[in-house]
């Protein structure tokens, strides 16, 4: 059975929040939207959103790291949110194991909300009704598209392929190579319900400084007098450059 996710390199992802954005822009204008916005700019803004990255620093001053950690449904194989669900709003799809939900149907009580261990389901305040990321599941099925960008917008905009997606039951994918060479894991395997999406682990880097390289050396050129000057009725540099 075809399961579609998302893997998340957690390496390369620099909190630029381009996902955030353009998942936002995507689904406010196709079949998810509207995403409701209140009061962005003021002290209590509320907003619903598909996508969401954490940012925290770990470790203990001064080694430390900054972490941005993308969250979003994980669209589990065994998902909690869907047997709870009083109208059978909450489904999952047999075709490509997408979860997602019948806004007809839903009634917003917030079962599903409170069934989801990761926290992202989020209840739309003007429709009254819960959300949450369909993987662009109207983009990736769009046959009108190229194939090239038959992807999840947050995919699509993210400057560092942080984002890769195809199947996981696949293992030939892009994805199943990369979990399974690269150490992939999914997000809080203890709760059982086997989330589709998986993470990519920060792969600790050490940059060698030799004790020579922390002495600042003035430039050769000017120490050996052969620095370009110019005449003296010719401007200088800092007379024609903005520094």
């Amino acid at each position: 059975m075809t399961q579609l996710a998302l893997v998340i390199d957690l390496n390369v992802c620099v909190g630029c929040q381009a996902c955030v954005t353009s998942c936002k822009e995507w689904n406010t204008s196709g079949i998810a939207g509207y995403l409701s916005d209140d009061r962005p700019y003021d002290a209590d803004p509320t907003g619903t959103f598909f996508n969401r990255v954490q940012t925290f620093e770990v470790g203990e001053y001064p080694n430390t790291q900054t972490v941005h950690f993308p969250k979003s449904c994980l669209h589990c194989e065994d998902p909690p949110c869907v047997p709870v669900c009083p109208t059978g709003a909450s489904y999952k799809r047999v075709e490509d194991g997408i979860v997602l939900v019948d806004y007809d149907k839903c009634i917003g009580c917030k079962y599903c909300s409170w069934a989801c261990p990761y926290g992202v389901r989020e209840v739309d305040e003007h429709q009254k009704v819960m959300k949450k990321c369909t993987l662009c599941v109207d983009r990736i099925h769009d046959r009108s598209l190229p194939r090239a960008e038959r992807r999840p917008a947050c995919v699509m905009a993210c400057p560092t392929n942080a984002r890769l997606f195809g199947d996981v039951h696949d293992p030939d994918s892009e994805v199943s190579v990369a979990i399974r060479e690269r150490g992939g894991y999914q997000l809080m395997p203890e709760w059982g319900t086997h989330p589709a999406n998986h993470y990519l682990p920060r792969r600790r880097t050490q940059i060698t400084i030799q004790p020579e390289e922390l002495v600042r050396a003035d430039n050769p050129l000017k120490v050996d007098g052969k620095l370009p000057k110019p005449a003296l009725k010719e401007p200088a540099l800092d007379d024609v450059t903005s520094w």
